[in-house]
C-alpha cells in the first residue's frame, strides 16, 4: 500500500500514443472512401493476428499500441459512407469525430447514471425531455420493459403461477426487478436469513425451501452471492450448492464484485464450491487445468516445477460478473457465465431475425451471437477486459485483487 497504484507518465504518454492510433486507423482511413471498410480475415485467423491468448505476466506498451492498432485494422469501419451528409455549417466537420468526442468524456469520466451524488452529470441526461425516460443499449432492451411499464402494478407483486424464487437478504436488488420483469412478481422472491456478517445460513435456506413446497409452490432459482454490496460478505456456496442439487434447483452466483477474487491465489478460497474438484484415478496422468487461473496451495498431481490439478466441475449453473467493480475495468463490462453448453441461450432468447441471422453466409455462423442475447446492438465490452489482463497479465491482475482487499483494513 505504501507504493503508488499507477505511474501517471507513463499513462499519459500512453494515451497520447493511442489516440494518435485512433486518429490515424479509424478517423483518417475509417473517413477515406478510397480504404476498405473491411480487411476481412477468417476468425481462425483472426485468433492468431490478434493473440487472444490470456498471459500471466503483462506486456509492454509498445505491444499493447501495437494490439490497439491490429483491432481497429481488422474491424468493420463505416466512417466513410454516413447514412447522411453533414449541415452545411458543420461539413468541415467530420460525424466520425462527432461520435468518438462524447465516447472519449465518458470512458475518461467514468460515468454511471445510477445516482447523482456518484456521478453529477449523467442523471441530467438521463431526465432528457419533459417526460421521465432513459437511454439504454437499445430496442430490445426497451423490448423487455415495455410489458412491465404497459400493466404497471399489476405485474409487480403477485401473477398467477406461484414459482418462488429464493436468495439471501443481503442479495442486490437485481433480483427484485428480474422478478417484476419476468412476471414472476416481487411477492414471490423469498428472502432467506443470514448470519451477523451478512452470508446466507444453509440451513435456513433448507427450511424455506420446504416450506414454500409445503405451500404448494415450485421453487426454482436460488441467488447466492459472493462480496454483498454492502458487508463485502461470501455467501458459503458448497453448503448452498448441495441443497440445491439435492432439490433440483438452478444456483445462480452474484458474483458481480467478489467474482475477481477468483484471480487471486490468497482470496481465491472465500469462492469455494463455485466449482468441484474431480478426483482422478492413480493410474491416470495427470490433467492440466482448464483454466489460465495459477493453482494455489499444495497438490498431490504437483510435479517439481510444473504445477497441475485435476479438472474441475462447476457446481453454479449461472455466475455474474463485473470486471467493471474490483479490476477497475472501465465502464460497463460485465459477463454471465454460464454452465450449459446445449444452446440453452439461444433456445431462450432466439428470435431468428432473417434479415439479420441468415444460416447460409459464406462464415460459420456460430459466430453470430447476437440472438443469443437480450440485446443487439452493444459494444464489444470484452474488448476492455483483454486489453487489460494483456497489459497486466494474471498475475498484475492478482495484485490489484490483493491490493483491494488490502485497503478494507482501513476501513
Amino acid at each position: 500500500l505504501e507504493r503508488p497504484g499507477l505511474d501517471k507518465a507513463a499513462g499519459e504518454e500512453f494515451l497520447r500514443e493511442a489516440v494518435q492510433i485512433l486518429l490515424d486507423e479509424a478517423v483518417r482511413k475509417g473517413t477515406d472512401v478510397t480504404e476498405k471498410v473491411c480487411e476481412w480475415k477468417e476468425p481462425e485467423e483472426l485468433r492468431e493476428l490478434l493473440d487472444l491468448e490470456l498471459p500471466s505476466r503483462g506486456e509492454p506498451p509498445e505491444k499493447l499500441l501495437e494490439r490497439c492498432r491490429a483491432v481497429i485494422r481488422y474491424s468493420v469501419r463505416t466512417g466513410q459512407h454516413p447514412p447522411t451528409s453533414p449541415p452545411p455549417s458543420l461539413s468541415h466537420f467530420s460525424p466520425t469525430c462527432v461520435r468518438f468526442g462524447p465516447s472519449w468524456c465518458w470512458s475518461g469520466a467514468s460515468w454511471s447514471q445510477f445516482c447523482l451524488s456518484l456521478s453529477h452529470l449523467s442523471p441530467t441526461w438521463a431526465r432528457f425531455g419533459p417526460i421521465w425516460s432513459w437511454f439504454g443499449p437499445g430496442w430490445s432492451h426497451f423490448g423487455l420493459s415495455w410489458p412491465q411499464t404497459g400493466f404497471g402494478d399489476r405485474v409487480l407483486p403477485s401473477p398467477s403461477r406461484s414459482d418462488p424464487r429464493l436468495l439471501p437478504a443481503q442479495s442486490h436488488y437485481s433480483i427484485q426487478k428480474g422478478a417484476a420483469f419476468l412476471g414472476i412478481g416481487t411477492d414471490n422472491v423469498h428472502l432467506v436469513a443470514t448470519d451477523q456478517r451478512g452470508k446466507m445460513v444453509p440451513e435456513e435456506l433448507e427450511k424455506e425451501i420446504r416450506r414454500a413446497k409445503a405451500e404448494g409452490a415450485e421453487p426454482f432459482f436460488v441467488c447466492a452471492t459472493c462480496g454483498t454490496t454492502v458487508l463485502g460478505a461470501f455467501d458459503p456456496l458448497g453448503s448452498i450448492a448441495d441443497i440445491c442439487q439435492r432439490h433440483g434447483l438452478w444456483l445462480h452466483v452474484d458474483a458481480a464484485w467478489g467474482g475477481s477474487a477468483l484471480l487471486s491465489p490468497k482470496h481465491r478460497h472465500l469462492l469455494a464450491g463455485i466449482e468441484r474438484r474431480v478426483t482422478l484415478p492413480s493410474t491416470d496422468p495427470p490433467l492440466k487445468t482448464g483454466s489460465k487461473l495459477p493453482v494455489s496451495g499444495p497438490s498431490p498431481h504437483s510435479r517439481g516445477h510444473h504445477r497441475v490439478c485435476p479438472p474441475l466441475s462447476p457446481r453454479a449453473d449461472s455466475v455474474a460478473w463485473n470486471p467493471h467493480k474490483m479490476l477497475a475495468v472501465g465502464l460497463q463490462c460485465s459477463a454471465f457465465l454460464l454452465r450449459d453448453a446445449s444452446g440453452l441461450l439461444q433456445r431462450c432468447h432466439g428470435a431468428g431475425a432473417t434479415y439479420l441471422f441468415q444460416p447460409d453466409k459464406f462464415y460459420d455462423v456460430a459466430y453470430d451471437t447476437g440472438d443469443k442475447t437480450p440485446q443487439c446492438g452493444r459494444r464489444v465490452d470484452c474488448l476492455k477486459l483483454w486489453l487489460l489482463w494483456k497489459a497486466a497479465g494474471t498475475q498484475g491482475l492478482a495484485r490489484r485483487v490483493e491490493r483491494a482487499f488490502a485497503f478494507t483494513r482501513w476501513v
